[in-house]
């Protein structure tokens, strides 16, 4: 989910100045959600839309789908197109979820059971998506795409579950087009739990289920990738700050948060944390921050039509290395999203190559990275 919005500049600046540093002009691209279901097709968009739940209002739901063969393509050309100091591509950080709900196996148990199968799974029922899992591994055998653990799935099953079992009208409707990422208020005002903030609790008692979720996920990401996620995003920001020894166990050595983590504690209760870029906590497990935001299709929605992402990006990458920090730049899937308007796509890859090339000609010796080997060279205490 997008938070960054417009901010003035005294207070990106301020936000720069804790943490880590470095000389190096390092440009870290976090493009979040990939592998996730969100709207399955614009015919499900239309029924949800004419059956009271505002989807229009959202540009996730407008946009947002499984990625497509095309997507995946067309990413890669982009990128391709450019070169850093050292010789090497532009490339994303794949902050990526490894499993979707089965809705036919949850509709057949009666909605007595959650069950969830690998995204690859997924693809096979989506209509240009044949090729998706191979172009992930040719991303990552050619550092264009590069993905890391952002979960299970993009959805709270708990939170779904109950509300399915419960008779929610706004959820089963939309259960049956194979959508859980709806907005807040559904049919005539029905409030709807985010769905979509995986690792939310209503109490503690969340939290075992929510520990068998990392577990699952990260054996998942390593069948499917090859290879342990060391980087952790959890979807939507809240996380339980107990499970941080969970995801040490589990080889995490690096985890993304917000610098206010708002830390859900159950029963509506909630902890403000501090974090700044290099902080570690007790497990000696390093937080990684954002300080520059690239989110295109989010203009009309969530920040003004007419924003101007382009030269706002290269003014939050200016600060970020006047502070001399890496400047890690967020820019969720959506973005880059086709397979339901191309339009979309094409709007977002035209305005990412025009960063990039700006960006490369204002600083020629701008060293592309994933957040991976970021965290390795702060670990390292590199500069």
């Amino acid at each position: 989910m997008y938070t960054g919005g417009i901010k003035s500049a005294l207070r990106v600046n301020a936000s720069n100045i804790p943490g880590w540093r470095t000389s190096r002009r390092i440009v870290v691209i976090e493009s979040d959600d990939w592998g996730s279901v969100r709207m399955s097709s614009k015919e499900a968009f239309e029924s949800l839309n004419k059956s009271g739940i505002p989807v229009g209002s959202d540009h996730y739901n407008i946009n947002d789908s499984l990625e497509s063969n095309d997507d995946m393509i067309m990413m890669f050309e982009t990128l391709s197109k450019f070169k850093d100091v050292t010789g090497r591509h532009p490339v994303i950080t794949g902050v990526n979820v490894v499993a979707n709900p089965d809705f036919e196996a949850i509709k057949k148990n009666g909605f007595t059971e959650y069950i969830y199968e690998p995204y690859t799974v997924t693809c096979k029922r989506y209509p240009s998506h044949d090729k998706v899992y191979e172009l992930w591994k040719k991303g990552i055998a050619e550092r264009l795409m590069v993905p890391i653990f952002h979960g299970r799935e993009h959805l709270n099953a708990q939170f779904w579950m109950r509300a399915l079992q419960s008779g929610h009208k706004s959820t089963l409707v939309a259960f049956k087009h194979g959508v859980t990422g709806i907005p807040r208020k559904g049919i005539d005002g029905e409030v709807v739990p985010n769905y979509q903030a995986a690792f939310e609790i209503d109490s503690t008692a969340d939290l075992p289920y929510q520990k068998q979720v990392l577990q699952t996920g990260l054996d998942l990401f390593e069948s499917l990738y090859g290879y342990r996620s060391k980087y952790f995003v959890p979807t939507n920001g809240p996380f339980n700050n107990t499970l941080e020894e969970d995801l040490h166990l589990l080889g995490v050595k690096y985890i993304n948060t917000g610098k206010r983590q708002r830390e859900p504690l159950g029963n509506g209760q909630y902890r403000i944390n501090s974090r700044y870029l290099g902080n570690k906590n007790q497990y000696g497990q390093i937080y990684l921050t954002r300080n520059c935001f690239f989110e295109p299709a989010a203009s009309g929605f969530e920040c003004p039509k007419d924003t101007d992402w382009i030269n706002n990006c290269l003014k939050e990458i200016e600060i970020a290395f006047r502070w001399h920090k890496p400047a890690t730049i967020s820019s969720h899937r959506v973005n880059y999203i086709g397979f339901l308007h191309p339009e979309n796509r094409e709007r977002s890859l035209n305005q990412l190559s025009e960063l990039l090339s700006k960006m490369l000609k204002r600083w020629p010796d701008i060293e592309f990275m994933t957040s991976v080997e970021l965290g390795d060279l702060i670990a390292s205490k590199g500069k």
